[in-house]
């Protein structure tokens, strides 16, 4: 019997972005440069098969500080530390390495910068999540007010609604957004805000093409970990582009093959912490079941590349 025939719509840009591969490459050099095992504070990327991966090397993964020893080297995960972090562990005069994307230690500036002219900050954020953590972390307590939805904006009580600013998490969807930072300069017409919102690129470029493929496709799988925020943005993106089932999956074993039973155009992105091996298992798993025809929609091109820090680049 013949497979039926299925498109895959495969959105571009997807997968990995220039903050992810760095922090990867981080841990790969500090494990050359040090030896096993060298300490990350909290999963270097959301993404369970690249943390294996380099545990298997030599890496071990901790939530605290007080989980690392003072004599082997300690690299910050890619979305952030409180500032607390990275002074404990100069007090006990461990190696660090810091693998925050450059565009976390954006907002990490932004938010010193204002605090430094007297205003206090609104961050737009998922409370609990490590970005948001270590963006508020990087000033005294009090001084971050945090806001998750639009009617948060309304409960806001800040010490002098004339001088506030807002920031946001790197990670969220670009739309919602929107509406919040609307919402706030409505009711704080004096409020500053980024020149250019802090939502990256790679999160915006990722939440477009799923946008662009959506009217064409009857189901979308997005390949991520349950707890990687820009890949849950990009399944909510989908649903409220038009596509019901919007679908997060680890991996390909994850996929729910019953609840795509005929459907006959699928497609597939990645969040930005998901290696493109992920990607490749997911489309080979339809070619088992189906006659696929690949097609692949993109709606930017990504050349971005962050260099990684200087003690990584010298001799040991």
């Amino acid at each position: 019997m013949m497979n039926p025939a299925l498109t895959l719509y495969l959105a571009a840009p997807r997968g990995f972005c220039a903050g992810v591969d760095r922090a990867i490459k981080i841990v790969e050099m500090a494990l050359e440069k040090w030896g096993a095992p060298v300490y990350v504070r909290h999963e270097i990327v959301h993404n369970k098969f690249v943390v294996d991966g380099l545990r298997a090397k030599g890496a071990v993964f901790v939530e605290e500080l007080d989980d690392c020893p003072d004599d082997r080297p300690v690299i910050f995960s890619a979305h952030g530390v409180p500032k607390a972090v990275p002074n404990e562990a100069a007090r006990r005069n461990m190696i660090q390495v810091d693998a925050t994307c450059p565009l976390v230690t954006k907002v990490h500036n932004e938010a010193a910068r204002h605090y430094a002219n007297g205003l206090q900050m609104v961050m737009i954020g998922h409370a609990g999540h490590p970005e948001t953590l270590g963006t508020m972390g990087q000033l005294p307590e009090g001084e971050v007010l945090l806001v998750e939805t639009v009617a948060d904006v309304a409960t806001l009580a800040p010490r002098d609604p004339e001088k506030l600013a807002f920031i946001t998490q790197t990670t969220l969807s670009v739309d919602d957004t929107a509406g919040i930072v609307a919402a706030l300069r409505e009711r704080f017409p004096a409020i500053t805000g980024p020149g250019k919102e802090d939502i990256c690129y790679a999160t915006t470029n990722r939440q477009t093409a799923v946008k662009a493929i959506a009217p064409k496709i009857d189901a979308l799988l997005v390949i991520g970990a349950p707890n990687s925020s820009n890949s849950r943005r990009l399944v909510e993106v989908g649903r409220a582009a038009g596509c019901a089932y919007s679908q997060l999956v680890g991996r390909a074993d994850e996929i729910d093959w019953r609840a795509i039973e005929g459907i006959r155009a699928v497609g597939v992105t990645a969040g930005a912490s998901a290696p493109e091996v992920l990607i490749n298992e997911v489309i080979d798993a339809f070619r088992a079941r189906y006659d696929v025809t690949v097609e692949m929609v993109e709606t930017a091109r990504e050349d971005i590349e962050f260099k990684v820090p200087r003690i990584l680049r010298e001799a040991v």
